[in-house]
């Protein structure tokens, strides 16, 4: 999949194109099904399957105290995007300047001179230019206009639940993994680097790995059944995600128990996945560590049970 950071990176020979735009935050199902026509139809018509995106997220800039936690960072979610099997993704870099710009000028410059757009294909609660003025309604009286058609797609439903980045955040943050999992289409993961100052650098030798700190969107606090990919070696684990407060400690922290563990190689930039499969319970203060200890014995034999019965990675 071909990247371009901003609109002059894409090559005036670059051709027609079939578009979707969005914040694509999570690549959850319903992306993938509007992602899935936008391919169909620019096979059909031998253009380029192309989305458009956000970077950072609109809301980061023009109402940052309300912005949400994103489900996959930039890296992350191109990644996603490259799964989909489209041929390109452009990031527009979102500015204060680039918010004021009229809903027609965006359809003008970005998608007909700049994208040589056939096709646009949007969400039914899709907004853009100046002050979200215009809708779907009003990009397809627009694409009329300059010359590119416009289809509007329906949120999609799973379980009688919306399909989108809101609903799979709120259901992540109260520690949801089944049903984030059933409408991202996938586990939900994280991924960021060992914590400096616990081995970096040589080898992990115990069985327990702390991520670097993590600025976006964690499931609630408590005890998870996970996998963790350490580089690219992938263990059964149980994950802790809170502040500890049997120990008095009051920062945040994802630590990982690897059950399967064995010895492997790290430096400060070996990439940790960690994949939530299942809550196991809520985080709690203990009496004394002793009661902990008792219930980490607990967790680790629930999680091992779970991966042995339900899940093959």
């Amino acid at each position: 999949m071909l990247v371009f950071r901003s609109l002059d990176e894409i090559p005036g020979d670059f051709g027609r194109s079939v578009v979707a735009i969005g914040n694509f935050d999570g690549v959850h199902l319903g992306h993938r099904e509007i992602l899935a026509e936008v391919l169909r139809r620019a096979g059909e018509q031998g253009a380029a399957s192309v989305a458009v995106t956000f970077d950072p997220h609109p809301v980061r800039v023009l109402r940052p105290e309300m912005a949400p936690k994103l489900i996959t960072p930039m890296p992350q979610r191109l990644e996603l995007l490259a799964e989909t099997g489209i041929d390109a993704t452009v990031i527009l870099p979102f500015t204060k300047e680039f918010s004021r710009m009229p809903a027609r000028v965006f359809a003008e410059q970005v998608l007909a001179r700049e994208l040589c757009a056939v096709e646009v294909h949007e969400g039914e609660s899709f907004r853009f230019g100046h002050n979200a003025e215009a809708g779907t309604e009003d990009l397809v009286l627009l694409g009329r206009e300059l010359g590119f058609a416009v289809f509007g797609h329906r949120v999609l439903r799973v379980r009688g639940i919306p399909v989108s980045s809101s609903e799979i955040r709120q259901r992540i943050a109260a520690g949801e993994m089944n049903v984030a999992r059933s409408l991202l289409g996938r586990v939900f993961s994280i991924e960021s680097t060992q914590e400096r100052g616990r081995g970096v650098g040589s080898k992990l030798l115990v069985p327990t790995i702390n991520l670097a700190p993590y600025e976006e969107l964690t499931p609630a606090h408590g005890v998870y059944v996970t996998r963790v990919r350490v580089g690219e070696r992938w263990f059964a684990a149980v994950t802790n995600c809170g502040v500890r407060p049997t120990f008095g400690v009051d920062s945040f922290a994802i630590e990982s128990y690897l059950l399967d563990f064995v010895s492997v190689e790290m430096t400060a930039e070996t990439v940790v996945e960690v994949c939530f499969l299942k809550r196991l319970r809520e985080e709690r203060k203990f009496d004394s560590v002793e009661a902990l200890k008792e219930q980490i014995v607990r967790d680790l034999a629930r999680a091992k049970r779970y991966h042995e019965k339900a899940f093959r990675y």
